[in-house]
Order: structure tokens, then sequence, then C-alpha cells
């Protein structure tokens, strides 16, 4: 978390260099409850109820967050400021070093796979019948260290741009494409959280936003508000901008991954107009400098695929993964 914020700072500092940027350290009850699955918590909030404090109350003027740790409706009076160019949003293998040079198609039969997601393995079960799934939870450094030291997992599953982050991209031995495994809304991108009335801080932060991931998020954002999923339910997207199109492929599964839903929708974000607006919120974004209206395209391109796979049957597949998953 403070590799990903002090990156964010020294960007500020180069654009800004007459101001003074002090960084606080902060952990999240998400970050310290590692006990427990995070479908199982089920609160997004987990990770920002600590930070988003802090900022009510002044005592810091801006948050970094991993955006597919924000949901999708933001606590009154707060706002994602920019969304910065997004790194790779693939899930990687990383393999326990006795399996070097494997990859999770040639494991053996009946090998454990650990992961935290429900996204991650309902879409990797029915890809790879042939290994199991089991919960794995902790920080980065914990769930290496659970993975090398016993002999529990021959692989677990994390984000690619984590492992970059932490400068540890040589424990990946596999990235997982859109075939093998879609990704979370808005994984792979860092966001800037602040004060919605703070026009000055929200005006300094704005220079940060990639324009592209902010349309690629917004789209991906308005899908899953309009399921209505969170961290409980296993939602997944892959979004690609060609071209002036704005792609964006939205799947639901049932917890095993037998049952699932999938399409695949387009829009064109080229804008002749390129008027800004100042304030307006999509799925609790204000992106300034961003043209409003391939902002508002992106929207309706969510909320167009969420109705596609509402019509389908999605809202049956969500419940029924919602309630065996508080079964369990």
């Amino acid at each position: 978390r403070l590799i990903s914020f002090n990156s964010v700072v020294e960007k500020l500092k180069e654009l800004y260099p007459d101001v003074h940027f002090e960084i606080v350290a902060m952990s999240t009850t998400g970050d310290k409850i590692l006990d427990t699955a995070l479908s199982k918590i089920g609160e997004k909030s987990l990770f920002t109820k600590e930070l988003e404090n802090a900022l009510e109350k002044n005592e810091v003027d801006l948050v970094v967050h991993s955006l597919k740790d924000l949901p999708t409706v933001l606590p009154e009076g707060f706002t994602i400021g920019s969304v910065l160019k997004r790194e790779n949003p693939h899930d990687a293998v990383v393999l326990h070093p006795k399996h070097k040079g494997k990859c999770l198609q040639s494991l053996a039969n009946k090998s454990v796979v650990g992961t935290s997601s429900l996204r991650r393995a309902a879409q990797l079960k029915k890809r790879f019948p042939h290994l199991e799934f089991k919960d794995i939870r902790g920080n980065l450094n914990t769930r290496l260290k659970k993975l090398d030291e016993k002999d529990d997992f021959s692989a677990i599953i994390l984000a690619a741009a984590g492992l970059r982050r932490m400068g540890w991209e040589n424990r990946i031995s596999q990235i997982l494409g859109p075939d093998d495994c879609m990704y979370a809304v808005g994984q792979g991108a860092l966001a800037v959280e602040v004060r919605a009335r703070d026009q000055d801080i929200l005006e300094m932060v704005s220079v940060l936003n990639d324009s592209d991931t902010v349309l690629r998020c917004i789209a991906e954002r308005a899908f899953l508000k309009h399921l209505e999923g969170g961290c409980s339910v296993p939602v997944a997207v892959y979004t690609e901008v060609k071209n002036s199109q704005l792609y964006l492929t939205g799947a639901v599964y049932s917890l095993d991954g037998s049952d699932s839903l999938k399409e695949t929708m387009q829009t064109s974000i080229s804008s002749d107009n390129q008027k800004v607006d100042e304030k307006v919120q999509r799925v609790s974004i204000t992106a300034l400098k961003v043209s409003e209206a391939p902002q508002d395209a992106a929207v309706k391109l969510g909320v167009d695929l969420g109705n596609l796979l509402l019509s389908k049957g999605a809202k049956e597949i969500l419940t029924v993964a919602r309630q065996l998953n508080d079964a369990q």
C-alpha cells in the first residue's frame, strides 16, 4: 500500500514542486482480519473506512487505494479524484518453488491452489477441473510465505499488478489471460480519493487521470453497480479501448463456475464535443479533464451490459452464489 502511495506522491511532486507532501501510513481493518475469507466479511469498506475517517477529519487530504477495493458508491462527501494509468490488470499464478516451470494445466491432479477470491475460484474451477481451490488470506508477504514455507499449496493466484509493485515479478510463472480468468472491476488501477468539496485538491490530482483507464473503469464500475455485485459474488470483467471504441466484457458465475453468463458490448468514445464537466460524479469518480460525452457513454455501456446479463438470468445466479457463500 505504501509503495503505491509513494509512486503517486512522486508524480505529484514532479508536477507541483512547491507543494509539501507528507505521507501518513495507516493499516485498515481489512488488513488486520487475516483469518476470515474476504467474501465472508462481505464489506468492501473494510479497506477504506479508517482512511475515510482521516479524510473526513482533515487529518489527510488525499488517500491512495487500489481501485478494486473501493465500493461503486462512496459515502457522502467523498469522491475519486483520479484514476491513474492502469498496470497489467490480469491475475498471475505463483508456483511453489518445487513446481518451477509448470503452469496450472500441468499441475498434478488434485493439486491445491490458494485464492481469496470467489471470482478467481469460480472461473478457474471451470477451466481447470483437475485442481482444487482453497481460501488463502493475508497480505502479499503472508501469502507468499504460506506458499513457500509449507506444503499446503502448489500455487496461489494473485494480482499481477500487486506483485509488480512489490518488485516480485520474478515469481510470476503464468499470467492468466481473459480466456482463463477475467479480472475484478478496477483491478490494476490506483485511485486517489479526496473530499468532494475540495476543488483545489480535485484540480491538483486530476492531472494524474489517465483517460482510457478512467473510461474503462467507469464502464466496469457501472456494470458492477447495476448488478449490485460486491466482494461476496463472482463478477468478472475485461475491457479494452481500440480505435475510439470501448469494449466491455462482463460475466457472472456460480460459486463452482458451472453456471455462468458472459457477454460483450461496445460503444464509441470519440468526442467532438470536448466539454469537460467540473462537478459530476460517475460511479463515484469525478474525472476533471476527461471529456463528458465519453464518460457518459462508458456509464451507459456498463448499465446496458448489466441489463443484458440480468435479462438472461444473472440475478438468479448471483442470488444463489450469495446464499451459498453466506451458508458456508
